[in-house]
């Protein structure tokens, strides 16, 4: 691309001489002087940004410094460097485990596939299931015209979100849990496992057993209760963008004959569309990463007797922990924890840069 004078000067045509162009002129000095700009803008908000300082902290100790980690993936047995020669075989070797695991490596391999596909399943169902509570939350607010009883209503429903998953996984198999007898005293099973018993939706057996030792029921336990943690909370992004709509819309609608729903249909939802397309990506972005904790916690005390329930309960992140783990003679294998945990990772990426350029072009709103 050829640049031109024109682009930078003006010909004058009282002097007959070229000038330079005072647009380019202003240009030129709001660059000269960018950076005393941002440093006086710092200075004269040093408060909020001395905000930001223990948010960068966080990102830096537990989301950048542990990448280091990450070589573990491309070592032998998780500790031996490998030499530039041997990288094409031997850098690869812990990522060729796992996906064409042979020999004594073949269970490991089968394990890791059965843990992504349950990993990929449970956000698969969190997504179809529990990302519409949120904005379904929202419009319900939104109908409520006492302010008293939807300030009540929105407290109660984000209470979940600020209990410790202990306290919340507790009260999820407390409400689940089978029948247990202590010497001659038989406890019944819990509520939840009562009230389905009593709707003829699961068998007395079944309850009695206890709804987390059978594999049939992890899955819909772990998305209720995900829902009932975090749908209150996150519809706080959805409440305040339908609240920024401007009446006379609404006005506009009752107008032209629109009822409630009508309204709901043909002015809340297009206008809060670019909401839902951007927490609908980042979402897709997270649907990998579900944590260990809230699986172990549903599973805990359950090695001897759980039956068949890890067959759909095991996720990527508990089946690293458990290969990163020595138990007994067996020696842990970092190396093959940290390739699958990064094998799970890359593949959230693509389902960002997916999801983002699927938005962009269908709807013109993306992320990025």
């Amino acid at each position: 691309m050829k640049v031109k004078g024109a682009d930078y000067l003006v010909f004058d045509k009282e002097s007959g001489v070229w000038r330079e162009n005072p647009e380019q002129a202003v240009r030129d000095e709001v660059e000269k002087h960018y950076w005393k700009h941002v440093g006086r803008t710092i200075l004269k908000d040093w408060r909020l940004y001395l905000m930001l300082v223990p948010m960068l902290l966080v990102f830096l100790f537990w989301r950048y410094f542990p990448m280091y980690e990450l070589l573990r993936s491309f070592k032998v047995d998780g500790s031996d460097a490998v030499p530039v020669a041997e990288w094409a075989y031997k850098g690869f070797a812990n990522f060729r485990a796992l996906l064409m695991g042979t020999g004594s490596n073949a269970t490991l391999s089968q394990d890791f596939w059965a843990a992504l596909r349950n990993t990929f399943l449970l956000s698969f169902y969190g997504l179809c299931f529990g990302f519409p509570m949120p904005i379904i939350l929202a419009l319900f607010f939104n109908e409520i015209r006492s302010n008293g009883v939807r300030s009540i209503l929105q407290v109660l429903t984000y209470l979940p979100k600020f209990m410790s998953t202990v306290i919340m996984t507790s009260l999820v198999v407390m409400l689940v849990k089978g029948a247990t007898s202590t010497g001659n005293l038989t406890a019944p099973p819990g509520v939840i496992s009562q009230l389905l018993t009593h709707l003829g939706l699961i068998s007395q057996d079944a309850a009695n057993a206890g709804l987390l030792r059978s594999a049939q029921y992890f899955r819909a336990i772990y998305q209720v209760s995900g829902i009932w943690e975090t749908a209150g909370y996150d519809s706080i992004v959805f409440f305040a963008a339908i609240i920024a709509i401007s009446p006379t819309s609404y006005e506009a609608a009752q107008i032209d004959g629109a009822g409630k729903w009508a309204q709901m249909r043909y002015v809340v939802l297009p206008s809060i569309l670019s909401t839902i397309v951007i927490m609908l990506i980042t979402r897709i972005g997270s649907m990998l990463s579900i944590g260990y904790e809230k699986v172990i916690l549903l599973t805990n005390n359950l090695s001897k007797d759980q039956g068949d329930v890890l067959t759909t309960a095991q996720v990527v992140s508990t089946f690293a922990w458990q290969t990163s783990q020595s138990s007994g003679s067996a020696k842990g294998q970092p190396g093959i924890a940290a390739a699958a945990e990064m094998m799970n990772n890359v593949v959230g990426m693509l389902l960002v840069i997916g999801a983002n350029t699927i938005a962009r072009k269908a709807s013109n709103v993306s992320l990025y």
